[in-house]
């Protein structure tokens, strides 16, 4: 007989499972913890399966045998309600994987290769331009179009070199989804040269020898903080990047060898990079050591607890602003061009040397892993020479001596 909704509310469990029976291949399997599942049994191309349609009381009397209806409806039309679900299973959980969830899950796993500050930077353009415009759809239904929108509407704003960037990291993002199984394709491959190209800008950087000079002079003469003075004099001895000069640490430090080791995470190309210490970049970390010796980092953010958190990003251009330095003038970066410039024309050093001492990429990238002492006798003795000519041009001497060519 029919099963009544009182029979199933008052059924009580026994040792073992056992069925209610409704008819038609619909059951109650109640279980001995007390749980009751309905069951619909069928047969199929000659085969007899079993259907799960849910626990009662979530799923009651009616509903299911408006359930088995359907499905005996699918298999009188020659479909296997089983099949069925499996195939609404996957589009259900290919929805639920959208290009936001598979770009944070793909962030998460970039966190112990970015730095910090580029993990933050991705997170802040996918939040701002990315999520809005395809976040919410599922990785596997978007295609070249949809994200050419998104990345045209960051460049019709003027930020050219934003929409390559990003355009990279989502294509990073399709790339791991690939390899996950998440989707079957990257789209981005189809968008070369679908965006207008980068125009090249170039960092401010003084150059000149009298204006070297002037800098110099400039720095030494600076009134604002000891910590920032400090970072300009490192600055411009290591012309190391800034954000590699924010983030020093005294730990890194080997006076024994007269270096300082930057880890590979945190250097743009993710090899270890070694400077020579000169006698004047140690004659900085001597005169820094009384008021940050104790902490992490060489040049803190002294409004933290302890120096527990690095200078500001902009505290050394605010120092150039401020000395009088416009931004077409001299940026914090520049200190890189300025050292490039001034040791290629004193063809005192190979470019190679150069190059080096300015952890300028290393298009072997297995070669680079290894090389980061690579010339570092030469190394040392152009840190040196490069110390030694900026004091003569803080004096107001001007000693640059060229090689003379051999007959």
């Amino acid at each position: 007989m029919p099963l009544s909704d009182t029979a199933v509310r008052l059924a009580k469990p026994l040792d073992k499972p056992f069925r209610m029976t409704d008819g038609q291949g619909l059951y109650l399997l109640v279980q001995p913890n007390g749980s009751k599942w309905w069951r619909f049994d069928y047969r199929f191309q000659g085969t007899r399966k079993t259907l799960s349609l849910g626990v009662y009381p979530a799923v009651g009397l009616k509903q299911a045998r408006e359930l088995r209806d359907q499905h005996r409806q699918a298999v009188a039309a020659g479909v296997d309600p089983s099949d069925a679900r499996k195939e609404e299973k996957a589009v259900q959980e290919a929805e639920a994987l959208t290009f936001q969830k598979v770009a944070m899950e793909f962030h998460s796993h970039r966190a112990d290769i970015w730095t910090p500050g580029y993990s933050k930077q991705v997170l802040v353009r996918w939040q701002a331009d990315i999520f809005p415009a395809f976040g919410g759809m599922a990785i596997s239904e978007i295609n070249a179009p949809v994200i050419l929108a998104a990345l045209r509407k960051i460049e019709d704003r003027g930020a050219r070199d934003a929409a390559h960037r990003i355009k990279q990291t989502v294509g990073a993002v399709f790339a791991y989804g690939v390899a996950s199984g998440y989707c079957e394709r990257n789209p981005v491959n189809d968008l070369s040269g679908a965006l207008k190209p980068v125009k090249k800008q170039h960092r401010a950087a003084i150059t000149n020898e009298k204006e070297v000079g002037d800098l110099m002079r400039a720095i030494e003469s600076f009134a604002g903080s000891l910590v920032v003075k400090c970072a300009l004099q490192w600055s411009a001895l290591t012309f190391t990047r800034p954000g590699e000069v924010r983030h020093a640490e005294w730990a890194e430090i080997d006076l024994d060898r007269l270096e300082w080791r930057i880890p590979a995470h945190k250097m743009k190309m993710r090899v270890q990079h070694v400077v020579p210490l000169s006698t004047q970049a140690v004659e900085v970390l001597d005169l820094l050591r009384p008021l940050t010796g104790q902490g992490k980092y060489i040049f803190p953010n002294l409004r933290t607890p302890n120096g527990s958190r690095p200078m500001s990003e902009n505290a050394v251009l605010v120092a150039l602003r401020n000395m009088g330095y416009t931004q077409d003038q001299m940026c914090a970066h520049g200190f890189r061009g300025m050292a490039s410039t001034r040791l290629n024309e004193s063809h005192q050093w190979r470019p190679d040397v150069i190059e080096r001492q300015l952890a300028h990429s290393e298009k072997d990238e297995i070669r680079g892993a290894y090389n980061h002492a690579q010339h570092m006798p030469e190394r040392i003795k152009m840190m040196q020479w490069w110390a030694d000519y900026l004091d003569s041009l803080k004096s107001g001497a001007v000693v640059l001596q060229f090689k003379q060519k051999t007959a």
